[in-house]
């Protein structure tokens, strides 16, 4: 169940995310392109074309055989689309998207041609490979750029994994992302009942009450 605080968050979200395509409909129309109704439209029409079992008269055994009607419409429009000709399986996976979302979605459209690690232990081995190559440039003071890389290629890795183990990597790192948040919230609140602010404490005693606030969700 999600509790009101949580609906609101919730609201508040997707009333943002509503504003980003009212605010950039709106400046397309203004330019002579497409408006808000166009997308809606266009949305719509989307789903009716991949869903003729349920918009159609169109028949699907189970979830499997939808999944793969799915991906094969989905492929057909790539291919549509394509120009001169050219189609890589990578095609329609938005630049847009969050990074960890778009690594995942990159990652299982290449294992769908059997670009893939067969097994998970091969994606943990190359976690810990990736790691190695973050510690060789972080030993050798690499320039930025190639740090940055590095980490990239370890990110890129753990979404991977993600992936292979069913997980949102996305909704993975929210989760973290909400547990961190929580207890340093905790570490506060103790140190505000001592008088002290994070900056007025030292890391010992925030990664004490760090720990305690971990032992008390368990």
């Amino acid at each position: 169940a999600i509790n009101a605080g949580d609906h609101d968050a919730l609201k508040d979200e997707l009333g943002d995310l509503l504003f980003q395509v009212v605010y950039y409909a709106q400046m397309s129309r203004e330019t002579g392109g497409y408006d808000f109704d166009d997308i809606a439209t266009h949305e719509a029409d989307k789903m009716i074309r991949r869903h003729p079992h349920v918009f159609g008269t169109a028949e699907v055994k189970d979830a499997d055989a939808q999944t793969r009607n799915w991906e094969a419409q989905k492929a057909a429009e790539r291919a549509e689309k394509a120009e001169n000709g050219a189609q890589s399986v990578l095609d329609g996976v938005a630049k847009a998207l969050p990074a960890l979302i778009r690594a995942e979605k990159l990652t299982k459209r290449a294992a769908r041609v059997g670009f893939d690690w067969p097994t998970t232990e091969e994606v943990l081995a190359k976690i810990d490979e990736e790691l190695a190559e973050v510690r060789v440039e972080i030993d050798t003071v690499a320039p930025r750029e190639r740090l940055e890389d590095e980490i990239g290629d370890l990110l890129f890795a753990v979404a991977n994994l993600a992936r292979k183990l069913d997980i949102d990597p996305e909704a993975a790192l929210r989760g973290t992302n909400d547990k961190f948040t929580r207890r340093f919230h905790r570490i506060e609140a103790a140190l505000a009942q001592r008088g002290k602010t994070p900056a007025e404490s030292d890391l010992a005693e925030m990664d004490a009450l760090w720990n305690e606030a971990k032992r008390d969700e368990r």
